[in-house]
């Protein structure tokens, strides 16, 4: 799995000027605990997270100066990213290794989504719901974007409804939602054309 399949996006970002005060009305509002920050350009130059807040709290800072300060005094430089293909098991090392809890993920040095400790724990455990939305993702992409199939998980066993052109078209699709972390065992109740 890769991080571009379980990225949120699009993702929150801030302006490296932008008032702290903003940064932690965001944090609150959309239930984060990080935000990447940006330049005039969109290019990530840093990450404030709910760590960086505390810390200047137990500096001495009052929550008054704080809502005076920029982003950009309180940012962490040189965050922790990764590109939309990065392998979340190395995902998951770079944020154990780095203790990191949020991961921007970057296209030519844009924001384009971010990764938590929660969206790589998800793909460990995964439940019923989350495995059947990943393989009808999966089915989806190989129609080329159509819903040919029809994908159903429960108790970790997938069922695939729809009709198959030839048996190599079964068998790939069938192949694709095997291969999905979450599920177990595959029935097809689809028919070849």
């Amino acid at each position: 799995m890769r991080a571009k399949d379980i990225m949120s996006a699009p993702a929150y970002t801030v302006r490296a000027d932008a008032p702290v005060a903003v940064v932690v009305e965001l944090l609150e509002r959309q239930s984060i605990t990080a935000v990447p920050v940006v330049n005039e350009r969109g290019v990530l130059v840093g990450m404030v997270t709910e760590g960086d807040l505390l810390r200047r709290e137990a500096g001495g800072a009052t929550v008054g100066d704080l809502g005076v300060r920029e982003a950009r005094e309180v940012m962490s430089a040189r965050p922790v990213m990764a590109w939309p293909d990065a392998d979340v098991a190395d995902l998951a090392a770079a944020m154990v290794k780095h203790d990191t809890h949020t991961v921007p993920v970057v296209v030519e040095e844009r924001v384009v989504g971010v990764v938590s400790r929660g969206d790589v724990l998800r793909t460990l455990l995964p439940t019923d719901d989350a495995a059947q939305r990943e393989a009808q993702h999966r089915l989806d992409a190989y129609a080329d974007g159509q819903h040919r199939w029809q994908v159903h998980v429960h108790d970790t066993v997938a069922s695939i409804d729809g009709q198959f052109d030839e048996d190599t078209e079964r068998a790939v699709a069938e192949a694709l939602v095997r291969t999905t972390a979450g599920v177990t065992a595959v029935r097809v109740t689809a028919r070849s054309g």
